[in-house]
């Protein structure tokens, strides 16, 4: 597998809109439905790629100790699903609901959402204030499949709280590192 990390996104950038299916429940569902009063935290994952499969009980742990402080998590699948079929939208819903995800898990069926955001990795994590502004993009944590340091989420957790606390984010953030999107041909 090889080894891509984020694009890097421009701290202060809006966050692009979208209305996605919301492969949970069904419906589509937009960005201003599913934004935070305080913060939102997008994700770019997917279901095989073995970076997400680390931290996906991670993801479930911070999406539900920030939630009731105003903190919505969205995830974003845009993996071409005809070769990746892994990633099709009925098993992501399955996904969901065997990491007990409390956030919508959007699929990106054209990927148009996937290079507004400048996403080029699984997982990609972007955090936007409550005026949707980018605050971080970066990783998750140090932990990698096989690194043998623990998934703490530690540096998203870090952010989280310094946007909560109305301190400054530093913008000396390391790029999050997965597997690169699969781009449709």
């Amino acid at each position: 597998m090889a080894l891509t990390p984020s694009n890097m996104l421009p701290l202060g950038t809006t966050a692009p809109d979208f209305n996605l299916l919301n492969t949970v429940d069904d419906n589509l569902i937009s960005l201003a439905e599913a934004k935070g009063t305080q913060g939102t935290l997008i994700m770019f994952i997917c279901n095989h790629c073995p970076f997400v499969k680390h931290v996906n009980l991670e993801l479930s742990r911070l999406a539900k100790d920030y939630k009731s402080a105003g903190i919505n998590c969205i995830a974003i699948s845009s993996n071409d699903v005809t070769n990746y079929p892994d990633d099709a939208p009925h098993l992501m819903k399955a996904n969901a609901k065997a990491h007990d995800f409390i956030f919508p898990y959007l699929y990106d069926e054209t990927q148009e959402v996937a290079k507004a955001y400048d996403a080029a990795c699984t997982p990609d994590f972007y955090i936007f204030d409550k005026e949707l502004k980018l605050v971080y993009r970066g990783q998750l944590d140090d932990s990698r499949p096989g690194n043998e340091k623990p998934v703490t989420g530690i540096d998203l957790r870090n952010a989280l709280d310094a946007l909560l606390e109305v301190t400054a984010i530093s913008d000396i953030q390391k790029p999050s590192i997965g597997c690169n999107i699969k781009w449709k041909a």
